[in-house]
């Protein structure tokens, strides 16, 4: 596979994300509230430095490579808009206190970015050597986008059940967790014994969706570029920012009632571009989808769902994501007594 990234390039880029992971443990190695003014702030910081490099990418190696970075971003940050739902209900049912949860956001970004990186060099080993890898792609989005939608239908898009996640069960099975948060610490000695706070089982929970999402947004952006190297710097960027922009869009996330309609609607239509790529390589008569077009496409679906959304919230409250109390006792239990199937 061909990629517009020298070793240098890789070398450079690597280096810049972990030094801005580094700076963000530095912002949030004291636990304190996200006030709205520093989250707009970062936002604001996290936005213009990836739509800057997709300036410089634009003019270093021309406007096709640089449309492919911007639609890959772009898909890759709506996905992560999902990410957040996810997030706000974990952070919710796990009773997260509020100066600790930019960290919980932190540590599941970074384990986002490993997953990602790692299914990025499994996913251009496969595109590299398998022809048909194109196609299994596409039947990936497309299988994804019609669970997306039925869940949608079902009104039970983001439901987190926490008693029933494997990760926390098996956490409860073999550790003993102390009751309540000790600050930032992932574990604690007490009695003689090490335990794990509440705070460590949140952060393995969010590991654990970070699997899954990581299954669906690689072959989404493989669906815009070959290119390794867009990939990864579209994902990283995405990511980077989800610190800041879950506190800039708690309040307004459940206003977005239709986004699951939204991401179906992208990731079938990534899909079906896939298989188009598929089809055409063995029969040249078959048409693909230009990038520019999928761009069109992302942005009129984005633009749509987000206005039928306000549309159909407009006048109500703001509902907040209710926790079972029971779940959140439970995590806080040592693993001497695990609910299980």
């Amino acid at each position: 596979m061909t990629s517009v990234a020298t070793p240098t390039m890789w070398l450079v880029t690597i280096l810049a994300v972990l030094a801005l992971l580094a700076m963000d443990f530095l912002i949030t190695r004291r636990p304190h509230e996200v006030s709205m003014r520093e989250a707009l702030s970062w936002s604001a910081f996290y936005v213009a430095l990836p739509l800057a490099f997709g300036g410089w990418i634009w003019a270093s190696f021309g406007s096709s490579t640089g449309v492919q970075y911007l639609t890959g971003y772009l898909v890759e940050k709506s996905l992560s808009v999902d990410n957040l739902f996810v997030f706000m209900l974990l952070l919710t049912a796990f009773a997260v206190p509020p100066a600790l949860q930019q960290r919980v956001l932190l540590l599941g970004i970074v384990g986002a970015l490993v997953l990602r990186g790692i299914f990025i060099a499994l996913g251009a080993a496969v595109l590299a050597n398998l022809s048909w890898a194109f196609l299994l792609f596409g039947a990936i989005l497309l299988a994804t986008a019609v669970k997306i939608l039925v869940d949608q239908l079902r009104g039970g898009a983001h439901d987190v059940d926490v008693s029933e996640m494997r990760s926390v069960r098996l956490i409860r099975r073999f550790m003993p967790v102390t009751e309540d948060y000790r600050g930032p610490r992932l574990s604690v000695r007490e009695n003689g014994r090490r335990m794990l706070t509440p705070l460590a089982v949140v952060v393995v929970a969010v590991f654990a969706t970070d699997v899954v999402f990581a299954v669906d947004s690689v072959p989404a952006v493989y669906g815009i570029t070959s290119d390794p190297y867009l990939v990864f710097a579209t994902n990283a960027f995405a990511l980077l920012g989800l610190r800041a922009l879950y506190f800039v869009l708690q309040g307004a996330l459940s206003k977005l009632v239709h986004l699951g309609y939204g991401l179906a609607t992208i990731l079938a239509f990534i899909g079906v571009k896939l298989v188009l790529h598929w089809a055409h390589g063995i029969w040249a008569s078959v048409p693909e989808i230009p990038t520019l077009a999928s761009l069109g496409v992302i942005l009129a679906v984005l633009a749509t769902v987000t206005a039928t959304s306000l549309y159909a919230t407009r006048g109500a409250t703001d509902p907040e994501v209710s926790a079972d109390p029971e779940a959140t006792d439970d995590v806080a239990e040592p693993a001497s007594s695990p609910k299980g199937r």
